[in-house]
């Protein structure tokens, strides 16, 4: 068993951010992913032509700038390179290849009992944390919706996390559900490498319908918060800029806490 005042569940930008602003506070932690590298969604499925959609300097995580020289929409690999830095700088040390497996909360102790899976050796790990902050990403698990037919469509079906590049799909039919900023890169994208692009939109205005699988019960602003020292990190919608603010947000509650509970 290891115990520990803080577990952050995810190493991803949000699971990052906060144990960096943790760090800033001297307030030890301990980062499990289930990957085996931290921003597996980044490194791995995203596609190639990937920017950020909003300047850098709304993009940035807590307590470090992107570099002077930096274009203004930072490029996917330019964005891994700089989570890359981020954790040298702050000496991040994720335990990877771990996977939580069941949290529950022991009123006698105070604290949040955690068991994790330690995939690299097929054994289980027991964290005992007086603080559990949820890391775990809003966009980790693929979502294809089903419908009526789609099991006898003979062409491919793919979400948009499994997508690289419109290079084979030349000369293809292609319809694209969605005009979200993936959805309309990836049609473009899809264009301008010869692909036939057809673009459907649920709302003319562009709107989307917000999934609640996942996401958190509060609602923005008072989402990153629950109770008995439970904590979520960027699952807001809000992209880096909501990662940033949830990360310190959370950082600071626990200092806040931790100094009340010592005076």
């Amino acid at each position: 068993m290891e115990g520990v005042t803080v577990l952050i569940v995810g190493a991803g930008p949000a699971g990052l951010a906060t144990a960096a602003c943790l760090s800033q506070f001297s307030i030890p932690y301990a980062i499990v992913e289930r990957e085996s590298c931290s921003a597996s969604l980044w490194r791995n499925r995203a596609y190639d032509r990937l920017r950020l959609h909003l300047a850098k300097e709304f993009c940035e995580l807590p307590h470090m700038s992107y570099p002077v020289d930096a274009p203004t929409y930072i490029p996917k690999t330019l964005f891994v390179k700089y989570l890359d830095d981020y954790v040298e700088r702050f000496n991040i040390q994720p335990k990877y290849l771990s996977s939580v497996e069941s949290s529950t909360y022991d009123n006698d102790e105070k604290c949040w009992s955690i068991v994790a899976k330690d995939m690299s050796k097929c054994t289980t790990v027991k964290f005992m944390a007086k603080f559990l902050v949820v890391a775990s990403g809003e966009n980790s698990a693929e979502n294809i919706p089903m419908f009526p037919g789609l099991e006898n469509f003979p062409g491919d079906v793919i979400q948009s996390s499994s997508y690289k590049s419109g290079k084979s799909y030349s000369g293809k039919n292609v319809l694209v559900i969605g005009s979200g900023n993936s959805g309309m890169e990836i049609a473009y994208d899809l264009a301008t490498h010869g692909a036939n692009t057809s673009i459907v939109i649920r709302s003319p205005n562009g709107e989307s319908m917000l999934n609640g699988n996942g996401l958190p019960i509060q609602k923005y602003p008072n989402h990153w918060k629950g109770e008995n020292g439970l904590y979520c990190a960027g699952l807001a919608r809000r992209g880096l800029a909501g990662i940033a603010t949830d990360a310190k947000n959370i950082a600071n509650d626990i200092k806040s806490v931790m100094d009340s509970m010592s005076s």
